[in-house]
């Protein structure tokens, strides 16, 4: 899965990669971001013509500059200490239709139209496995001393 886009070429030897180092990302958007200690934004990817959430991944600074520029999802392996292109050595790409920060600039949704599986595991998803048992809230059932935001 490691892979640089084919519009840039690979660090020098040597040279840093990874969070924290010197980024290709737009000055403006980096300074607004709200990084975790590691240096990394979560990216939720989800199927832009449906809304299935598809994954989770993450990414650095110039890992959403690549996403940005070549059209297709870049994240930050925390396991390989890489970057890797989603569908590079899978062939289940990621193509990029629209990426949007949250209100808080601390999470990345990455709109795509994802051909094949999103899961390593196979799966279109990956939060179809493991669904855990939960009371469903239903409207007009709320505790009364919970404050309404209404109010």
């Amino acid at each position: 899965m490691t892979s640089t886009p084919s519009s840039s070429s690979p660090p020098s030897p040597g040279a840093q990669s990874g969070p924290g180092a010197p980024s290709g990302l737009d000055p403006e958007i980096a300074a607004r971001l709200k990084r975790s200690a590691d240096g990394l934004l979560p990216a939720i990817a989800q199927q832009y013509d449906t809304g299935e959430v598809l994954m989770l991944g993450w990414m650095d600074d110039e890992a959403l500059h690549r996403t940005l520029t070549t059209g297709r999802c870049t994240y930050w392996s925390r396991s390989r200490r890489e970057y890797w292109v989603k569908g590079d050595t899978s062939g289940h790409f990621q193509w990029v239709k629209s990426v949007a920060l949250d209100c808080d600039a601390d999470t990345v949704l990455v709109k795509v139209d994802q051909v094949g599986a999103a899961c390593h595991t196979g799966a279109r998803t990956c939060f179809d496995e493991d669904v855990l048992k939960a009371v469903e809230g239903v409207e007009g059932d709320a505790d009364s001393d919970v404050p309404s935001l209404d109010q």
